[in-house]
C-alpha cells in the first residue's frame, strides 16, 4: 500500500472504532467486559501505543531505527498492561480526549514519512498495520458486540 492508501486506512479504522463506543456513557465505558478491562482500558493501551509508536516514526522520519537502543517490543502483554494501568485513575472522558490526541500526533508522524517509506513489507507499512488500524480492528468487534448488549439491555 502507498502513503495516501495507507493513511486512508489508518483514518477510516481510527473513525472505526470511534464509533464503536461514542454512544456509551461513562458507566458503561468503564464496566469491565474483555475479561478485566472496560472499554476505556481498551482505549488507554490503544493510545499508550499510538504515543509510543509517534516515537518510532519520528525516528524513521530521521532516518533511525523505529525502536530506541535498550526498548523491547516483544512483551506486548506487559506494554499493554503498563498503557492501561497509567490511565486508570483518568476519567473515560479524559481518555478518549487523550485518544484523540495521541492519534492525531501518530498521523501527523506518519504524514510526516517520505512517500518512499511506503509499500509492500515496508516498516512503515507494517508498524501503522499493527500499532494503528489493524489493532484498531483487533479491538472493534468486541466494543461493538458489548455496546450492542448494552443498548438491547436499556
Amino acid at each position: 500500500m502507498d502513503k495516501q492508501a495507507t493513511m486512508r486506512e489508518l483514518e477510516q479504522g481510527f473513525q472505526e472504532l470511534i464509533a464503536s463506543f461514542e454512544q456509551l456513557d461513562d458507566r458503561a465505558m468503564t464496566a469491565p467486559f474483555y475479561g478485566s478491562w472496560s472499554v476505556k482500558d481498551i482505549l488507554a493501551h490503544l493510545a499508550g501505543w499510538q504515543r509510543e509508536m509517534t516515537g518510532a516514526l519520528q525516528r524513521m522520519a530521521r532516518g533511525e531505527r523505529p525502536t530506541p537502543e535498550g526498548v523491547d517490543y516483544s512483551d506486548a502483554d506487559a506494554w499493554n498492561a503498563k498503557f492501561a494501568s497509567a490511565m486508570e485513575a483518568q476519567s473515560a472522558p479524559t481518555v478518549v480526549a487523550m485518544l484523540r490526541q495521541s492519534f492525531a500526533d501518530y498521523a501527523r508522524a506518519a504524514r510526516a514519512l517520505p512517500e518512499d517509506r511506503f509499500g509492500d513489507n515496508k516498516t512503515a507499512n507494517r508498524l501503522i498495520e499493527t500499532s494503528g488500524y489493524g489493532h484498531y480492528r483487533e479491538h472493534i468487534p468486541a466494543i461493538r458486540e458489548y455496546a450492542a448488549r448494552i443498548a438491547a439491555s436499556a
